[in-house]
Parts: structure tokens; C-alpha cells; sequence
């Protein structure tokens, strides 16, 4: 009779909204930070997790990532910790402006343009499945048969789940599940990832959100 195994969860969490009313492209630039919608983003993802079996909570260093973990930790009595490898994606266009779309259409952009499936104007989604999935695991090891939540970017979570679900990684952009403060869990028998689930407790705020809000 084989023993039954042990069942491990990791939540991935998409950061709440941000104050960002240029509309920049802020990437990996620093100072952005949640807005008051987002704060209430992260309170009602908080409330959402707070009845789980939590006992590891990780995040991105950027401020936005840390400001949505930074109440989630708190509900559990858990010191927060931070992963470079849950940072979003690298992208030539970082500190350009939703105004400035006109940037796409100078020659000395197009080389950038060239693959969409790499993509060729940022980090390429091999490297940010490989990143995410080696936070997932080290996640899942410190929360062994409990609950861990990771919180992230949207690009690197979608391709996490992109990957586990075994689909291609290269996408239009806006076809992604994955809104700001979602719940992207992953639930393992032992190594095995068995199932991947998605929620959006803080879904009823999205109507008050911001365009070029949230990345």
C-alpha cells in the first residue's frame, strides 16, 4: 500500500493597483508604488488568504509586490521575505509613456520588434518560466505539506502558468488571466504539480481601476 501524499499549495499573487497617473511603462523601475485602490486590493487578497494554512510568504523586491505581501504576511504572523526571482520582466520600453506610443513606429525601435515570440523587446519567457518555477519550488520545499504565497508580476505569473499548464509561452497580451491582486494557486502531491486554479478576490474593485495601472 503506497502512502498517501503529502499535498502542498503555493498561491501566486498578482500586485494590486499602482499610483501611476503618467502612465509610464515602470517595469523594474523603482518608487512605484500601490495606489489607495491598490492598498484596498491587498487587504481584500489578504482576507481572501487569511483563512488558509499559510506559513511562508514571499515577494518581488519592487515596492508594489512588497506593499500587496506586506498584509498577507501580517494576517499569519509571518515575517515577509523577498525573491529576486519573482521581479517582473525585463523590457527595452521601461520608462516610456503610454502617450508615447508613437516610439513603436521609429526605425530605431524595430530591431526590438522583430520576435514577438522570444520576445525580442524583453526578457525572453524561457528565462522567466525557469525563474518562476525555481521560486515555486524553493516555496513549496519551505511550506512543505501547508500553504506558501509567492507575490509577482503579471507577465512572469501568467508565463508560470503558461508553462506548468504545458501551453506555449509566447501570447496576446490580452488574452492573460491574471488581474491585479488575482490568486493563482498551485496545489502538489509531493513534486508533482497536480492542478493550477485561479481566483479574483479582489475582482468587484477592478471597475475603479486605472488604465496602465497594473504590470
Amino acid at each position: 500500500m503506497s502512502e498517501r501524499p503529502v499535498t502542498t499549495t503555493v498561491h501566486v499573487v498578482r500586485h494590486g493597483e499602482v499610483h501611476n497617473p503618467e502612465g509610464v511603462l515602470y517595469g523594474r523601475l523603482a518608487e512605484f508604488h500601490l495606489s489607495d485602490l491598490g492598498r484596498a486590493m491587498a487587504e481584500v487578497t489578504a482576507d481572501y488568504l487569511g483563512h488558509m494554512d499559510v506559513v511562508h510568504v514571499v515577494a518581488s523586491p519592487l515596492e508594489r509586490a512588497q506593499e500587496t505581501a506586506q498584509p498577507i504576511a501580517a494576517r499569519h504572523g509571518l515575517s515577509l521575505r523577498t525573491d529576486e526571482r519573482l521581479i517582473e520582466a525585463d523590457n527595452y520600453f521601461e520608462g516610456t509613456t503610454i502617450a508615447q506610443g508613437g516610439v513603436l513606429r521609429s526605425p530605431r525601435h524595430w530591431p526590438h520588434l522583430i520576435n514577438p515570440l522570444l520576445p525580442s523587446w524583453g526578457e525572453p519567457y524561457n528565462q522567466i518560466a525557469t525563474r518562476m518555477l525555481a521560486a515555486l519550488s524553493l516555496a513549496r520545499r519551505a511550506a512543505w505539506g501547508h500553504e506558501a504565497v509567492l507575490v509577482s508580476h503579471q507577465l512572469p505569473v501568467w508565463t508560470m502558468r503558461q508553462k506548468l499548464e504545458g501551453k506555449r509561452l509566447w501570447h496576446d497580451p490580452r488574452r492573460r488571466e491574471c488581474t491585479l491582486s488575482s490568486v493563482t494557486s498551485v496545489r502538489y502531491h509531493n513534486d508533482e504539480a497536480v492542478e493550477v486554479t485561479y481566483a479574483e478576490p479582489a475582482g468587484h474593485l477592478m471597475v475603479h481601476a486605472q488604465p496602465g495601472a497594473g504590470a
